[in-house]
This record gives C-alpha cells, sequence and structure tokens, in this order.
C-alpha cells in the first residue's frame, strides 16, 4: 500500500481541480492592475441612489428648501404690512383733505381771489403729498409680500427701512425736546409726553431690523 493511490483512504488527497478560467471555491484570485476582475464574489459598483420627492435626491428637495420663517421674520413682515397700509391710508388723507379745503375756498363767495389762490394751491401740496405717501408705501408692501419666497435681496431692504424710520423717529424725537428745551414756560414732566409719539415708530422700526438680521439663514437658504 503506498501513499497516493486513489482507493486508499488515507493516501494523501490532492485539492480539486478545476478547469482554467473557471472560479473556484476558494477566495477570488485578484486580477493584475488595469484589467477589471472577472467572476469571484466581488460585489458591483452600483450608481448612487437618489431619494425621491425633490431636486438634489433629498425629500422634498434640498435640505433648507421648506424652512420656516423664524419668528422674528414673521414680526418684521406683519410691521411692515401695517406700516405700508398706514401710509397708503396717510396718502388718501391727504389726498381727500387737500381737495375738500381747496373746493371749500373756492366755492366761498366771501373769500377773496388770494385765499381761493391759498385754497388751490393747499391742494395742490395736499395731492403730491398724496401720492407720495401712496407711492413709499409700495416699499414696504411689496418688501413683505417677497419675504416668502425672497432672498438676501429682500431682507436687505426690510433691513434699510427699518433703519430709516428709526432714524427718522430718533430724529424727531430730538427735535422735539429741542423746541421744548427754548420754551422756558414748558413745564419739567412735558418733554417726556413730547417724545411718546416717536417711541412707536422706533419700536417698529427697531423690532424690523433686529427680526431680519437674526434671519440670515432663512433668507441664505437654497431656492429651487
Amino acid at each position: 500500500m503506498s501513499f497516493g493511490e486513489p482507493h486508499n483512504p488515507y493516501g494523501q488527497q490532492q485539492p480539486p481541480q478545476t478547469p482554467q478560467g473557471q472560479p473556484g471555491y476558494g477566495y477570488p484570485q485578484q486580477a493584475p492592475q488595469g484589467i477589471p476582475p472577472q467572476g469571484g464574489y466581488a460585489y458591483p459598483q452600483q450608481a448612487p441612489q437618489a431619494y425621491p420627492g425633490g431636486p438634489g435626491g433629498y425629500p422634498g428637495g434640498y435640505p433648507g428648501a421648506h424652512m420656516e420663517m423664524p419668528g422674528g421674520a414673521k414680526a418684521a413682515r406683519v410691521i411692515l404690512f401695517i406700516v405700508g397700509a398706514l401710509q397708503v391710508l396717510g396718502g388718501l388723507f391727504f389726498i381727500i383733505g387737500g381737495a375738500v379745503f381747496a373746493a371749500a375756498l373756492s366755492e366761498s363767495s366771501s373769500s377773496s381771489s388770494s385765499a381761493q389762490d391759498a385754497g388751490a394751491i393747499a391742494g395742490t401740496v395736499g395731492v403730491v403729498l398724496g401720492i407720495f405717501f401712496i407711492g413709499l408705501s409700495l416699499w414696504p408692501i411689496l418688501t413683505a409680500a417677497k419675504m416668502g419666497k425672497g432672498r438676501g435681496g429682500v431682507r436687505v431692504s426690510g433691513i434699510i427701512y427699518g433703519s430709516l424710520q428709526a432714524l427718522f423717529a430718533v430724529l424727531g424725537m430730538l427735535g422735539n425736546l429741542a423746541a421744548l428745551g427754548a420754551d422756558d414756560n414748558t413745564p419739567a414732566g412735558f418733554g417726556v409726553i413730547a417724545i411718546l409719539p416717536s417711541l412707536v415708530p422706533l419700536a417698529l422700526g427697531l423690532t424690523i431690523v433686529i427680526g431680519l438680521a437674526k434671519a440670515g439663514d432663512y433668507f441664505s437658504r437654497p431656492q429651487y
């Protein structure tokens, strides 16, 4: 009995031979560099799959595309709408008031020609001021209307408008205090009452500026 006999169970066994070119059951042979692997157990490369629902493969679109408007920006938007509506009402008041004043003077039989001319001038001035205020109201109204889909330019427009409103409120406050200081007969506590009307537009302007300044992430979000 010799080793290597085919019928001897204790003989030296040879590994199974596989036909050339066919993969065996061991580890896959590494292909030479530059030649793609053939067969074996290597997993095929798959293209990256995109999530359905929007561009970029993200559900609903790109990240941040549907970001909710911050509370400060919402408050600024409401204030811009209110201020714009008040400016429209102010413009209509000037137009109607000027027209009524001019008509009253022109229809009065006892008024002189100079008074009638003054009424006509007052009516013209009222119409011009009214048109100016109505035209100016388009700035805050359009800014507020475009904030939902606007980019950084809308944010800058709102900040500039709020800053100007706060600036004019401060100038009006200083003017009232200067006028009171020039009058020696003014009571000491009357200065606080005189600046109260300027505090409201000042607070509104600062609310617009601060609310939009803190909403930079919302206005810089990707939009497609």
